[in-house]
């Protein structure tokens, strides 16, 4: 059973896709891409991460499924396309788009696998792919180093939490389009946060101490 309407699953989608795709047109800009790789681009950012989900689910991806998935990228370039030059800040303009994108995909990716059967765990988990995924695909074919694996920047943790929260709601039988918007803005404060005042995540090894 879907938990979320038809219509504010395909809004919330449209809106974290707009998002994501800013966030790769912007990237493309930076790189001095022209204008048909920003479109390529920031498709494979807007979109990538809910065509994994999707495949792993088994059901045809959305993006495939509704044409107007291809709206929001279009924008997204043409935004950046007419606008870029007049962009201030743009790491922060970056991470804020990136982290919205995040929150929202996070909650709509576990929904979705939800809806579709899905154990709440594994649910959960391919809610943190819907979130990582699109920005892993823009890094990598950026050649930038993915922040998914910075050591200086918490990316995938904000998504661990948010999804982790929907699934519980789920669970509770509390999840509705309220409390999974909370799920997303809460997702979105932490990785902000993260952001602003240089949180980290620990290391994969504990660091010892130099003896004196």
């Amino acid at each position: 059973m879907e938990i979320f309407a038809e219509r504010t699953q395909l809004a919330l989608d449209l809106v974290g896709v707009f998002f994501f795709a800013v966030t790769g047109a912007l990237l493309a800009a930076r790189k001095g891409f022209d204008v048909v790789a920003s479109a390529l681009l920031a498709g494979m950012t807007g979109l990538g991460g809910g065509v994994i989900r999707d495949v792993i689910i088994g059901v045809r991806p959305a993006a495939l499924e509704h044409p107007v998935y291809l709206a929001p990228v279009v924008l997204a370039a043409g935004v950046v396309y007419l606008f870029y030059p007049h962009v201030s800040r743009f790491r922060r303009t970056l991470l804020l788009f990136d982290a919205a994108g995040l929150g929202l995909f996070c909650v709509t990716g576990t929904e979705k696998a939800l809806a579709a059967g899905v154990p709440a765990v594994s649910a959960a988990l391919l809610g943190v792919t819907s979130a990582v995924g699109g920005g892993l695909l823009r890094d990598v074919v950026a050649r930038e180093v993915p922040s998914l694996f910075r050591y200086d920047d918490i990316y995938a943790l904000p998504a661990m939490v948010g999804a982790a929260a929907t699934a519980v709601l789920w669970w509770l039988d509390a999840l509705s389009v309220w409390t999974g918007v909370s799920a997303s803005v809460v997702t979105f404060a932490l990785r902000a946060l993260a952001v602003r005042h240089g949180w980290r995540a620990p290391l994969a090894y504990h660091r010892q101490t130099p003896d004196a």
